[in-house]
């Protein structure tokens, strides 16, 4: 009997939501005493077949003892999980500690026997994959670190699940019975396995959003107007290729039909499934809708709605709520207060949004968490999706509002598998999960590009209704991070869409060799200059004149496309007076028809469109003010008229480019066309770096266990401090950082005795925190040769700055001059470990001039990470000085990334100054802080953000 001396308090944090294979989500959490009923009546909806292959027997029905034993357990020598779905049982798991013979037995034993039961209507849906993954977590919090089961030869559906989880395991067989034992350390086939059942699952669950067969729109008004009525005639313009509903329980019972749809007054009164909803209906109301919905088995919410975690703390409470409640039923959410979604498949053709015209289709997935930055991207590539090279558009949008539920990772999951998106475009204005975002970014980017602005970035606060982990880390230092995994970080949405165009419709250039051609010389060298400040490298710019036809663009554009010293080209044109929309139809074909014939390199197009004014200079016979027959000039008196803009309606119609064949981008400005290009020639070399991105390497010298002593006796003294001198010279000598000699020196007789035992040149530095690397100021003496030296030097200081008790004097020997660098490190809880670099003094304190990499470094990133700061060429011999030891910096760095990554109680390190000289480098000073690691949930079972 269970008594509540022998029971521990309810392990809460076990519970969580995933998601499953299909899609949908279940509830995980610990079986209580309370769950017998819930027990009985899930075992009576198991077959017979699933019975026997539990319990080895036939076993029709669960005795009171059974109900009992599976019930109560202590949450450590005995655990049971349950999967749930709308409250009920879908699937349980249990483990038992047992000893060496296989009897219970409790702590220190490590080993558990485990096993599964899996409702036959739930089998197939990754539902005892995901319960494995928890137990087994579990299990190593309670201190077990290896499971047995035993299984029938013929349950193959059990075997599997454990054979894939890729734990090391052995096999065996005996007495009829197939006996696995695995240790449950992950490894690098466990955690990719679960990754690849997280994208899996995660990506299923958008797709079941962004695909439905069925939708219905719920709240939508009586009469015309309002949003539900609004997005429901979006979706019927768009000519939705699935089964449509509206729905509105105030309609009046013989009302059967809302503007050609469908209308019923509830979900349940419809006919067959329903894949998704639409919910308008004020918040108040949404609760009812989504129980509705739960009961009638839909499978996703889109929430228009507002009033949630956007209307304060009552609403971030209202949106827990909702989470919560649509989770129960296994539904996932978009939104609340979102904009809506839009698929142009043409298979699908969904426009659930706000958009009263569904967006041409094309290859850009867009992802906003703003509706209005949602509506100003659709807006702008609408506008630059025609014109003179051709029409692109938008494979799929999602706006997430608060993004209660689905989010940026949950998309980028779906876009890295859809064969329709070939360039992912994203506005974020928080990243909750920063270190899984830059897992799944760096594997969308090698296959595809990714785009992204981020707003609110210099508020410090996320946006209301976002729930985000904190991040210690500066924004410039996430942005970098997002870089080094492949993210195309831009600033604004101008850029956004500027580059997402070049890298929708034209190939990656192999290397930053550009040629401009165009006929416009001015243009031309505006685009020159451009280059140069992008770090591009141009050709000079050829004019062809303004009298340059068609012909003359095609023949310039081949032979620039031919030559082997260019890797992008930039055509520069302004339109040649009186030909029109005719001459700009030329222009294009000439363009792409050249672009064909040569489709490996880029060509991008800065296009001057003058509008209105060319029509007023073709109708001129000179460039001075003429008056038209019959009419007097203009009083200079009377007031000019209203200014002719180029409105749409006068734009060339847009020019559909030939099936496969790729658009040219054109921009209105150099600048923008530049910077554009320049992003996708980073992008492209960070594509072909990933392709080798290099190792880890391995130290001899390097003594892991003797590192990891020190750290346990350190951390048994508190939960986080900062280690003393000698400490940090002793922990960082473990991996073969070896810091300069330094002696207190709280007089002039202790700084002399110090300089004796270091030996002569030595330095004399005050370490108070308000000098310490600040030689600006004077608190340090170099080369002091005899004891007079320094005797002089200590009385100058004291002179100067104060009592030797506040200045804090140490001595310490010369080291060989060279460059003064900083090394960091810091485990941030959020984005994960992170190594910084940078020149000590102004170079980082003033300008920020420091580049960051993520732990661990490879030795490619090493030596990448060292030249990535823009003061790098004081390091390779800047104006004739001497090359520093750059091999001797990569591996110091290699070796910090290497302590950090191995000992994650290191959550900080610091370096500096580190003076590295021609022949080697000397480490003047460190700090070592120690702390409990932060929590790794990327290394733990799959789970949604609880709520």
């Amino acid at each position: 009997m269970q008594t509540s001396s022998d029971r521990h308090e309810y392990p809460a944090h076990w519970e969580a939501d995933v998601v499953l294979r299909d899609g949908g989500t279940a509830r995980v959490r610990p079986i209580t005493v309370d769950d017998a009923e819930r027990l009985v009546s899930f075992y009576e909806q198991v077959s017979d077949e699933s019975k026997y292959y539990r319990f080895f027997a036939p076993y029709p029905r669960l005795s009171a003892k059974d109900v009992h034993r599976f019930t109560h357990h202590d949450f450590v020598d005995r655990v049971g999980l349950a999967a749930t779905i709308g409250g009920e049982f879908i699937a349980t798991v249990r483990y038992d500690r047992i000893g060496a013979g296989g009897t219970p037995a409790s702590a220190p034993a490590d080993e558990a026997e485990v096993a599964f039961l899996v409702q036959d209507a739930h089998q197939g849906r990754g539902v005892a994959s995901a319960l494995l993954e928890h137990i087994a977590a579990v299990a190593r919090e309670r201190g077990i670190r290896r499971f047995a089961a035993e299984v029938l030869p013929a349950n193959t559906k059990m075997i599997k699940v454990f054979m894939d989880a890729g734990y090391t395991q052995k096999r065996s067989f005996e007495d009829g019975v197939v006996r696995l034992e695995f240790d449950l350390e992950p490894t690098d086939r466990s955690l990719a396995v679960q990754y690849a059942r997280e994208h899996r699952a995660e990506a299923r669950s958008v797709q079941r959003l962004l695909q439905p067969g069925s939708v219905a729109v719920i709240g939508t008004g009586r009469t015309p107007g309002g949003v539900g009525r609004s997005i429901l005639g979006n979706i019927r313009d768009a000519g939705y290729t699935g089964r449509l509903y509206a729905v509105n329980k105030a309609l009046p019972e013989a009302q059967k039909e809302l503007d050609g749809v469908p209308a019923r007054r509830s979900v349940r009164e419809i006919d067959g499934p329903v894949d998704l909803a639409v919910v308008t209906v004020p918040a108040e109301h949404v609760p009812e809708v989504v129980t509705e919905c739960g009961e009638h088995g839909v499978q996703g919410l889109v929430v228009i709605s507002a009033g949630y975690a956007d209307s304060g703390p009552d609403g971030r409470e209202r949106q827990r709520a909702l989470v919560r409640h649509a989770r129960t039923y296994g539904m996932r959410i978009i939104g609340p207060n979102a904009f809506g979604i839009v698929n142009t498949s043409a298979q699908v053709r969904l426009n659930a949004s706000l958009a009263p015209e569904m967006p041409r289709p094309g290859r850009i997935g867009l992802f906003a968490q703003s509706g209005a930055i949602g509506i100003a991207l659709l807006s702008r590539l609408h506008r630059r999706g025609g014109g003179v090279t051709g029409v692109t558009g938008v494979s799929t949008f999602v706006s997430s509002g608060n993004r209660a539920d689905v989010s940026g990772n949950d998309v980028l999951q779906y876009w890295y598998d859809d064969p329709e998106t070939d360039v992912a475009l994203m506005y974020l204005e928080s990243i909750g999960n920063p270190r899984k975002f830059t897992r799944l970014a760096r594997r969308t980017a090698a296959v595809k590009p990714l785009v992204v602005v981020q707003g609110a970035r210099h508020g410090g606060v996320a946006p209301q209704g976002h729930a985000v982990r904190a991040t210690r880390l500066p924004h410039a230092t996430v942005s970098a991070l997002l870089r080094q995994a492949g993210v195309i970080r831009v600033d604004t949405i101008t850029d956004l869409v500027d580059a997402g165009l070049l890298l929708a419709r034209q190939p990656l250039p192999a290397g930053p060799r550009v040629a401009i051609l165009g006929n416009s010389e001015s243009l031309g060298l505006l685009t020159y200059d451009a280059c140069l400040s992008e770090g591009l490298r141009p050709h000079s710019p050829l004019d062809l004149t303004t009298a340059a036809s068609a012909d003359d663009f095609h023949a310039a554009l081949s032979r620039a496309l031919a030559d082997d010293t260019c890797d992008a080209v930039v055509v520069t044109a302004i339109p040649t007076v009186g030909e029109g929309s005719a001459g700009d139809a030329a222009l294009a074909e000439a363009l792409r028809s050249a672009a064909a014939a040569e489709p490996g390199k880029p060509v991008l197009v800065v296009h001057v469109e003058l509008g209105g004014l060319a029509e007023a200079l073709s109708a001129a016979t000179s460039t001075a003010p003429q008056a038209t027959a019959g009419t007097a000039p203009q009083a200079a008196s009377s007031p000019p008229e209203e200014p002719r803009s180029a409105a749409p309606a006068q734009r060339p119609p847009s020019v559909q480019a030939p099936e496969g064949a790729h658009l040219i981008p054109a921009y209105p400005a150099a600048e923008r066309a530049v910077r554009a290009l320049a992003q996708a020639v980073a992008y492209a070399q960070w594509r072909r770096d990933a392709a080798d991105p290099g190792k880890v390497p391995e130290y001899e010298d390097i003594d892991e266990r003797g590192a990891a002593g020190l750290i346990a006796g350190h951390l048994a003294r508190g939960q986080g401090l900062t280690l003393g001198t000698q400490e940090t010279c002793d922990l960082l000598g473990r991996y073969g950082i070896h810091v300069h000699r330094a002696l207190p020196a709280p007089t002039p007789d202790d700084a002399v005795a110090a300089a004796w035992t270091i030996g002569y040149p030595v330095a004399l530095k005050a370490t108070a925190p308000h000098l310490r690397h600040r030689a600006d100021l004077g608190g340090v003496r170099l080369d002091l040769a005899d004891e007079e030296q320094l005797r002089r030097a200590y009385a100058e200081l004291t002179e100067l700055f104060g009592k030797a008790e506040e200045l804090r004097p140490v001595v310490q020997g010369m080291a060989p001059r060279g460059v003064d660098t900083v090394v960091r490190a810091v485990i941030d809880p959020a984005a994960g470990a992170a190594l910084s670099f940078g020149l000590a003094g102004a170079a980082t304190q003033l300008l920020g001039d420091m580049a960051h990499r993520l732990i661990p470094v490879t030795d490619r990133e090493a030596t990448s990470l060292i030249r990535s700061i823009r003061t790098a060429p004081l390091l390779f011999g800047w104006r004739g000085s001497a090359p520093v030891d750059s091999a001797a910096l990569e591996e110091l760095l290699l070796r910090v990334s290497r302590l950090v990554d191995d000992h994650p109680e290191v959550v900080a390190v610091t370096l500096e100054p580190v003076v590295v000289a021609s022949r080697g480098l000397s480490v003047l000073s460190a700090s070592v802080r120690l702390a409990p690691p932060p929590a790794r949930d990327d290394l733990g079972p799959r789970t949604l953000p609880a709520y």
